[in-house]
């Protein structure tokens, strides 16, 4: 069964950036649409990025629209999510999600109970 895997976390300063990477352990992530989620303690899960699983369609979160950058790399089996001019309120833990769904249409990209399998997450901390 397929598990995504994070990593890319860490600690930068405000305007630095971080390149997260979502793998795909037990299989392949080149048939599962792809999403980025962010999560602070005690507060909802939020929507940052999606790309679908051809790769053609990327989404964004409108507080990382022109920030943040998803991307596929079906070579290394895994997902990029590229994030540049960090601000303290990017802090949280992000999780990386898969959907099975192979008609776009139907896949609710920024809806996180639409996707079937999580990762663990990995920490970003952008503070000075």
């Amino acid at each position: 069964q397929v598990k995504p895997v994070e990593s890319g976390g860490g600690l930068v300063q405000p305007g630095g950036s971080l390149r997260l990477t979502c793998a795909g352990s037990g299989s392949t992530l080149r048939t599962y649409n792809v999403g980025w989620f962010r999560q602070i303690l005690g507060k909802r899960r939020e929507f940052v990025a999606a790309i679908s699983w051809r790769g053609d369609s990327t989404y964004y979160g409108s507080s990382v629209k022109g920030r943040f950058t998803i991307s596929k790399d079906n070579a290394k089996n895994a997902v990029i999510l590229q994030m540049n001019n960090l601000s303290p309120d990017d802090t949280a833990h992000y999780y990386c999600a898969l959907n099975a769904q192979s008609e776009s249409s139907l896949w609710a990209r920024a809806d996180e109970s639409d996707y079937e399998h999580w990762g663990l997450g990995t920490q970003v901390t952008v503070s000075s």
